[in-house]
């Protein structure tokens, strides 16, 4: 018998079909680079300024930023960004800040003394700043927040010297642990912060000084200088403190200030 022999299928022509796809793929990657490559077309001058800004290392020289403003002026209008130029002359700098400290200590001292206070107004110069001590028989009548017609004086001169300077200011209120309930004070916490809350009205009212500057704190009887044991210490106790707020120190406001 014949032998028929099997016919091969007859090759196909041509790329295999998974290069269509291949093809597709590799086409969509295109476009989506050149669509990006669109969208992020660089700016050939400001990148010329940037090259050359760190080339010559002078960039904060001239512009505080490394692209120059639309309307960059004359080369004379620059910006000096030297350790002079940062100098405002308004703000003192730290040896001055502490000169003046040191000269509203001596200043509010003498007062004092002309005044016939020292035996009740103490001055003191600590890390936090100056500290004014004012027991309360030199502001306020007992269990009252009123400022007293013969404190007035005294508060003047030390809002002109606050005036010069512009530290912030804490005035701080403190009471004996003696109770008292009033319909105005029910506890010592509201006497104290009332206290400290007059003395910056007087401060904000009579001289115009800044609010921002200052800062309101009623401590009660939680921080007392002297046991509160008897009569004498009690009126110890009872006082409102004026602490001009040394710019560098870093404690904390609030810190006790009979460290």
């Amino acid at each position: 018998m014949k032998k028929y022999e099997k016919k091969k299928k007859p090759s196909k022509k041509g790329a295999p079909l998974w290069m269509i796809t291949y093809s597709d793929m590799i086409t969509l990657i295109l476009v989506f680079f050149v669509m990006l490559f669109s969208m992020s077309q660089i700016d050939a001058q400001k990148f010329q300024t940037i090259a050359e800004s760190f080339r010559d290392r002078s960039i904060f020289e001239f512009y505080p930023s490394s692209v120059p403003f639309e309307n960059p002026g004359s080369a004379d209008e620059t910006i000096d960004f030297s350790d002079e130029a940062d100098k405002d002359e308004d703000y003192p700098t730290p040896g001055e800040r502490e000169e003046n400290l040191n000269a509203l200590l001596t200043e509010v001292s003498k007062f004092i003394e002309e005044s016939g206070l020292t035996e009740v107004v103490v001055a003191t110069r600590t890390e936090r700043g100056v500290v004014v001590v004012l027991p309360e028989q030199v502001l306020f009548d007992t269990g009252e927040a009123e400022i007293i017609d013969s404190a007035t004086d005294f508060l003047d001169r030390v809002a002109e010297l606050l005036k010069n300077i512009p530290n912030i200011v804490k005035v701080e209120g403190h009471t004996d642990n003696r109770p008292i309930h009033t319909v105005q004070y029910p506890s010592n916490w509201e006497l104290s912060t009332a206290r400290a809350s007059s003395v910056i009205r007087y401060f904000i009212d009579q001289h115009q000084l800044d609010p921002e500057r200052f800062i309101a704190t009623g401590y009660a009887d939680t921080r007392p200088i002297v046991p509160n044991d008897g009569p004498d210490n009690w009126q110890k106790n009872r006082r409102v403190e004026i602490v001009i707020m040394d710019p560098s120190y870093e404690g904390d406001l609030d810190a006790e200030s009979n460290e």
